[in-house]
């Protein structure tokens, strides 16, 4: 193929993250290509769709904007969002929490191509960058959304049916027979395992009522999200860690302490359901596909 010197690449790019193209018709008449071939030729040099690239990179400009300073609701229609709910949906499903909080760490998103929002004027481009797989990446997230949107619903159940021995869930730790049991345990384990890992000090907060219970998951959700990126990122699933807080001391690999804490989530929060059912709380079936349905559809009001 004869070169014209130009980085056709780069002008794709710039098509994408051009701040007047809302849309994929936009994107691919500044490029001067029909929306299928302006799709297909960067999904091809990217490994991204432009319009999840543009979603992507806009949220990381968001999370360095707020970082700065900025007001929310000028953030979100930065942003391209219709609306500040809609902005703060996508940006809580990226981070673990809502744009009111700052981010820990980078404001880097996990990309497949490495491609970064870097400054108000440039994109990085990280090459040695190694993304979460997409299904681990939507296992973990669905996870703390499911159970954030759990807890909320347990703040409709009254204080004595809360505490009230409903149907047993076994777990590893025995049988949890009431709603604050099994609420509890969900965001316990992730302040444990995240103490552990870290090597912090155990968490003392058993505060259980729906209230705290939110409030504690809100505070390491992100953490267990940005954790569990960073540990896959460098590859170190095989990792070994030394838990001081066991008594004795245990040896845990980081993997199998993924698996178990998404194993025992998936149960409890099932668990959850037909208790909250049972108590005459609607919930729907807990199911990812269906989940996943609603954050796409939720997704697309930034992107028209």
């Amino acid at each position: 193929m004869a070169t014209t010197g130009r980085d056709r690449l780069r002008e794709l790019l710039d098509a994408v993250l051009d701040d007047q193209h809302r849309t994929l018709d936009d994107m691919a008449g500044g490029a001067y290509a029909s929306s299928y071939h302006f799709s297909r030729q960067l999904s091809a040099a990217a490994g991204e769709p432009p319009v999840a690239m543009r979603r992507r990179v806009m949220l990381e400009r968001a999370a360095w904007r707020l970082r700065g300073g900025a007001a929310v609701t000028d953030v979100a229609f930065e942003a391209g969002y219709e609306s500040v709910e809609g902005f703060s949906r996508a940006f809580s499903r990226a981070y673990g929490h809502p744009p009111s909080q700052p981010v820990a760490g980078s404001h880097w998103l996990p990309a497949p191509n490495g491609i970064h929002f870097h400054s108000p004027t440039s994109l990085w481009v990280h090459s040695g960058e190694r993304p979460m797989a997409q299904p681990l990446d939507l296992m973990v997230h669905h996870d703390l959304d499911d159970t954030r949107a759990l807890l909320d619903l347990a703040k409709q159940v009254p204080e004595e049916d809360y505490r009230r021995a409903v149907r047993p869930v076994r777990t590893w730790e025995g049988e949890e027979s009431t709603l604050a049991q099994v609420l509890e345990r969900q965001v316990h384990t992730l302040e444990v395992w995240l103490a552990a890992i870290r090597g912090e000090d155990f968490p003392v907060d058993r505060s259980d009522d729906p209230a705290a219970l939110v409030r504690r998951h809100d505070e390491v959700a992100p953490r267990w999200l940005d954790l569990v990126r960073d540990v896959d990122r460098r590859g170190a699933w095989d990792d070994r860690i030394v838990d001081a807080l066991c008594d004795p001391p245990e040896s845990f690999v980081l993997g199998s302490i993924l698996a178990h804490v998404l194993t025992y989530s998936a149960h409890r929060r099932l668990g959850a359901r037909a208790m909250l059912v049972e108590l005459g709380v609607e919930v729907d079936e807990g199911d990812p596909i269906n989940w996943l349905r609603r954050r796409s559809g939720d997704s697309e009001e930034g992107d028209a």
